[in-house]
């Protein structure tokens, strides 16, 4: 499972864990993501996504039917 929302398209970032002694290693900080399933009543169809905490906030602020519509203007399938 690719560890990126679908919503927001947030990737892992990278960057360096800092020790006492200023050596710097490599590392990754993965998003909160989740695969999870969503009624689309337009469908009337389940559809899996893989989001992120803030992609749940943003599907309930803005509905399940625009989330789907703005992820298809993108060219991805759903």
């Amino acid at each position: 499972m690719p560890n990126r929302c679908d919503v927001l398209g947030k990737r892992p970032g990278t960057g360096h864990t800092v020790s006492h002694s200023n050596i710097k290693t490599n590392r990754w900080w993965k998003v909160n993501a989740h695969k999870k399933r969503f009624w689309l009543p337009s469908e009337k169809r389940w559809i899996t996504l893989n989001v992120s905490s803030k992609g749940l906030r943003t599907i309930d602020k803005l509905g399940i039917e625009r989330i789907v519509a703005d992820i298809r203007a993108t060219g991805q399938k759903v």
